[in-house]
Formats: C-alpha cells, structure tokens, sequence
C-alpha cells in the first residue's frame, strides 16, 4: 500500500487527491492545507456561484483561452476536457446549466453544490484533511518524501506528492520549489480590472456596452468585447482579457498605460464621416443631443459630445464636416489614461509558477525530482476569465492523481 501526499486544499488539490483514490483505490490520501479552511476560491468564485467551467469543447479553441500554457496544455484537455469536467460532477448529482456566454455554473446557482460534491467525495474514499500545515521545505529519505512545516514539524513518509499549492503573489512564496530545483517564473496578477482616477468617465458608472474595441497603446493588444464603466474605471470581458492577454507588458509598465477606445468597433473613418453626413441632412434641425446615430446609450452619447467640444445644443446641420470628423475621433479613438488596477471581484489569480519546461506535459511529474507532481495554479498556467482557471485546475488535478500509472 502506497501514502501520497497533497499540498493544497483548493480546487486542484481536491480534484488530485479524489483522482488519486478513484484510480488506486488501495492508496492512502492525505491533503494538507496550509489555512484553517478550504476551497476559498470556489466559495467566491462567479459571484458566489462557481463558474465550474466553460462549454467550449473545442481543444484549439480551449487552449487559446490560456495566455500561459497555450498550445503546450493540448494533451492535457485531450486527457481531462470540459465535457469530462461536466460528466464527472453531473455523475455525482450536481447538475449543471451553460449561460449565453459559454460559462458554465450549477443549476443551484451555489458554489456550495461544488463544495459539497468536492467534500463527500473526499468523505467517501477516506481522504484526509490535515489544516494549518504550512509547508516548508520538502526533503527525501532515500525513496520516501517528508513534508516539513513551519511549525517545524515534520509528516510521515510518503510515495509520491502532488503539489496544488495556488499561486503566490511574491516569488519567495515559491522559495521550497526551487531549492529542489524548478525554475519559478515571477509571479504577478493577470486577471484585473483598470483604475482611472482621473478621468470623468467614472462618472457614468453602471453602463455595459455589449461590444466595444479597446488598444492598449505602446503593446499590441487589440480586443473587442464587452465593457463595463465603473466607480474607479473600466471592467467587463474586454478588459479582464487584456489584463490577463498583457499581464506581464502592463506589469512592466506598473499598470500606468494609455489606451484607445472604439465606441462603434467600426474603423473606416470614410464610412462614418458618410453617415454622419446622411443623418445630419435627415435630422437636420434636430440637437445632436436627442438624436443618436449609434444607439450608445444617452449618458455616454452626452459624455462624448461635451468631451469633444461640442455644444449640445448645435443642431445636426450645424455640425459641419470638420466637426464631424472631430466628433468620430472621439468615438473612434477615445483616449483615457489607466493609473492602477483593482483585483476582479476578490478572485486573485496569477501568472508565473512553476515553469513548464520543468514538467512532464504528459504525466505532470516534475522532471528535476521522481515522484513528485504538480497541479493547478501553482504551474505557470492561467487563463482568461470564464471558468478556465478552474478547468486548467480539474484537468491537471485528474492527470496529477494517475501518478503517471497504468492509467495513463
């Protein structure tokens, strides 16, 4: 009989110690987590709700959905997918429901459905759960690894470990995995939304657009989706997928940038300038005020006009070509200056980890140390918001547990 040990008790860490029993059923499972408590990030995540994965069942399309990891994760999803992530807690009565978007959720509405699944499972193949294990350093004795705490205690003998310890804000968080040898790529946030301090915009907080381009000047992150203005500046899918797409260009830059924004997604200046001419002649007498040619929603369409100069109670043919060239840079290439982020909604996730050179793509056993394994965040693997990170966690926490057996 075999003891394997499991750093972690976070979504990774759980789905590797289930993965662990489901595959050697004779195998003894322990879990350490480092807190007083387990699968904080599930309990948050979604708003509450656990957004469990995304429906995208296509692999390319899946990988690109990775900004770390990317192509390198493909016979990872090949082993362990979305569909699997989805058969595999429907199989254990938490059934699940896809959103318009692709994301997917429990029917309950309640991350606590995950939670409990995760927990009876546990419950059921004997796992235990040691809390407040802080890990120090790990060492080997002859073939056998020993867990040592800061507490300065240390744990029993084990066959193999699997490391789903998270990420870490700070590389010295990293410091016991590179002094077996790993190279640790810099950790820093990749999934943030933009602080605009000093521009008035934040004024019209709680408008969405369903559709918007945004550049992010002096990089060449070019993206359309949709936008949200906030108290402090800009959210929504656009964003999150710039801030996770440059995490480490914006890092450099120490998150004080300059970006352009397309209200209209169209670029063709000359198609707008005629538009713009058509409708002044339609609506000749009418304020530029009351009549919108673009459907924007009304705050934002007064916000534009004034911020281009205009006054709001010029008529349409008053406008005049320059001024309608004028008005089209402004909704075409509206500049704002970003000083600053602020973490999404409490779900702090991180690029850099362990790199992936170090790893066996196939097995996720390290290639410096036999018998040690790694799972979930702790890698340097992240991905856009949408219930990816999640995925990447249930797929290399599966692949994690097979301990590179038979059932590979």
């Amino acid at each position: 009989m075999k003891n394997i040990a499991v750093i972690g008790g976070g979504a990774a860490g759980f789905f590797s110690a289930i993965s662990v029993k489901n595959h050697y059923s004779t195998y003894n499972v322990v879990l350490f987590e480092k807190s007083s408590k387990f699968l904080s990030k599930v309990k948050i995540s979604g708003g509450g709700r656990c957004n469990v994965t995304n429906s995208t069942n296509d692999i390319r399309t899946l990988c690109n959905a990775y900004p770390r990891g990317g192509k390198k994760l493909k016979n990872i999803f090949h082993q362990f997918g979305t569909e699997d992530t989805r058969n595999w807690f429907e199989e254990r009565g938490v059934p699940l429901k896809v959103e318009p978007d692709g994301r997917v959720f429990p029917v309950s509405n309640n991350s606590q459905s995950i939670i409990d699944c995760l927990v009876h499972e546990c419950e059921k193949n004997n796992i235990l759960i040691k809390f407040l294990r802080s890990v120090k350093y790990l060492s080997k004795v002859k073939s056998k690894w020993i867990i040592n705490f800061n507490d300065n205690s240390s744990s029993d003998l084990f066959d193999s470990i699997i490391v789903a310890s998270g990420g870490s804000p700070k590389l010295k968080g990293f410091d016991w995995l590179k002094n077996l040898g790993h190279e640790i790529i810099n950790p820093i946030p990749s999934l943030f939304t933009f602080n605009m301090p000093n521009e008035s915009i934040i004024s019209l907080s709680g408008i969405a657009l369903k559709q918007v381009r945004i550049k992010i000047i002096d990089t060449k992150i070019d993206l359309f989706g949709p936008l949200l203005i906030t108290h402090w500046g800009m959210s929504g899918p656009v964003i999150l997928k710039a801030s996770s797409i440059g995490a480490r260009d914006l890092f450099e830059k120490e998150y004080s940038f300059d970006i352009h924004i397309n209200w209209l997604i169209e670029t063709n200046t000359e198609i707008l300038f005629k538009k713009l001419e058509d409708y002044s002649m339609l609506f000749y007498n009418k304020l530029l005020l009351k009549q919108n040619p673009f459907d924007l929603p009304s705050r934002l369409w007064l916000f534009l006009i004034e911020k281009s100069n205009l006054n709001d109670n010029k008529k349409w043919g008053e406008l005049g070509k320059k001024n309608m060239r004028k008005l089209i840079e402004f909704l075409t290439k509206d500049l704002y200056s970003v000083i600053g982020k602020t973490t999404f909604k409490e779900e702090f996730v991180t690029c850099g980890g362990v790199s992936l050179e170090n790893i066996d793509l196939k097995t996720l056993q390290s290639k410096i140390v036999t018998d040690l394994y790694f799972a979930g965040e702790v890698l340097d693997i992240d991905g856009l918001t949408g219930g990816y990170n999640f995925q990447s966690a249930w797929s290399t926490g599966f692949i994690a547990g097979k301990l590179a057996g038979k059932f590979y």
